[in-house]
């Protein structure tokens, strides 16, 4: 886990910076892709992503090493071959594993956080899940696993191949000439996160667009079809902690609250979207008819609360990037509370940018229980062996989250939008 946080160090300000790199292109050529709020949100979904995983939160059902111990038929040996055979076997998991996300209810759930955004840009491609709490990925390696490739490839590769889906998330790059027969692309991957009926369940390839050409996946971007970007269900909120378990919570309940036993049952694996007939018509849920013409979650903000949002993302991102470069030196314990703290901030911020009365009781706790931690342990993680002033500049950081809770919520309520139900 060490050197997977070494590696986000370094990762995470690079993604960084290219999304706002494409937010500067967009300002220049005067076509701007991003929506500060959307991008805040989604870039805070990333955050939350790679502090979850480099805490390795998560219930491993079958490991890789464990399948090629006891299924391997043949050994590769460390050749090229090896990493053109692994990669491949990468990315056909990685295609029937997306496809599993698209079709299956209680997969969905994993995924839908990735196309939760109603703007399609790079930092969409960082809405990344939480809520992926079983590893079960490895049952897809099981080609790989069968030709022996040796566990220590595919742990180099999968990060790799997973960085490599980065770049196709924009507007700016048109259609790629030969290369659309080839990889996947920018075109073909907006038609994947449309929800245009002509493109639902498209395109679910990741590096390679072979896979949809084979089994009949595959949707060309066309002309006079403009993609329409987001969920049909809507998640309505700009909070990605909350987003992550919406389809969860609404499962439970349709579970819960349907008569039919057969359905109680079936409902975690019948295809994406699908309800039990009793309570679809008493528990009606909003969903986009007219991907045309459909308000875009855009609660009213001022220039002053959007200006707090991205303060806040900056100072968060600093906070974990710091957590990340003392990863050993905090130890196991102290990077679970450090990682609590990362969560329940971009909860307390995001559910404020969403104008939730209840935000202030979040930023006001979280506040005062960050300047706790400093004056009890006298530092912040060990931060003042870097910086003599490190913890102080922390407690003026947390300061700072218990005025703005309070200002946004009783100063600021103006401009506060009646509360957008989740």
């Amino acid at each position: 886990m060490e050197s997977y946080a070494t590696a986000l160090l370094y990762a995470t300000p690079f993604f960084i910076g290219l999304v706002l790199i494409e937010i500067l292109y967009g300002r220049f050529v005067k076509d701007q892709k991003h929506n500060l709020m959307d991008t805040v949100s989604s870039l805070s979904s990333g955050l939350t992503n790679v502090v979850k995983d480099s805490l390795g939160l998560v219930l491993i059902l079958v490991s890789y090493p464990f399948l090629l111990e006891h299924l391997a038929l043949i050994e590769i040996k460390a050749t090229w071959l090896v990493w053109v055979v692994a990669f491949i076997a990468l990315d056909f998991a990685g295609y029937w594993n997306h496809r599993l996300s698209h079709h299956i209810n209680l997969f969905w759930n994993q995924h839908v956080i990735h196309h939760s955004s109603e703007e399609f840009n790079l930092a969409c491609a960082l809405r990344q899940p939480i809520s992926n709490l079983f590893g079960y990925y490895a049952l897809l390696l099981i080609p790989a696993a069968l030709l022996g490739v040796p566990n220590q490839v595919i742990a180099i590769l999968a990060p790799i191949h997973l960085f490599a889906q980065f770049w196709y998330h924009t507007q700016h790059i048109g259609k790629m000439g030969i290369l659309e027969y080839v990889i996947v692309t920018p075109s073909q991957h907006r038609v994947h996160h449309a929800i245009n009926p002509e493109y639902i369940d498209k395109n679910l390839g990741q590096i390679f667009c072979v896979w949809d050409r084979m089994f009949g996946t595959f949707q060309e971007e066309l002309d006079d079809v403009p993609p329409q970007y987001g969920v049909l269900k809507p998640a309505n909120t700009w909070n990605p902690i909350i987003i992550n378990f919406q389809h969860l919570w609404r499962l439970i309940q349709d579970a819960w609250r349907t008569r039919s036993y057969w359905d109680k049952l079936r409902i975690w694996f019948m295809p994406t979207g699908w309800r039990p007939q009793d309570v679809k018509e008493k528990y009606p849920v909003e969903v986009i008819h007219d991907v045309y013409n459909f308000r875009k979650y855009s609660p009213e903000a001022s220039y002053w609360l959007k200006g707090y949002a991205l303060f806040q993302l900056i100072i968060t991102t600093g906070l974990m990037l710091f957590m990340f470069y003392s990863y050993s030196e905090i130890g196991f314990d102290g990077l679970l509370l450090f990682g609590a703290f990362i969560f329940v901030g971009i909860y307390g911020y995001t559910t404020l940018m969403d104008r939730k009365s209840y935000a202030v009781w979040i930023e006001v706790a979280r506040g005062i229980a960050g300047l706790a931690l400093i004056y009890f342990s006298n530092d912040w993680f060990g931060i003042d062996a870097y910086l003599s002033i490190g913890s102080y500049l922390v407690a003026l950081y947390f300061l700072i989250t218990i005025f703005g809770g309070v200002y946004f919520t009783y100063v600021e309520k103006s401009f506060a939008a009646a509360d957008l139900a989740p």
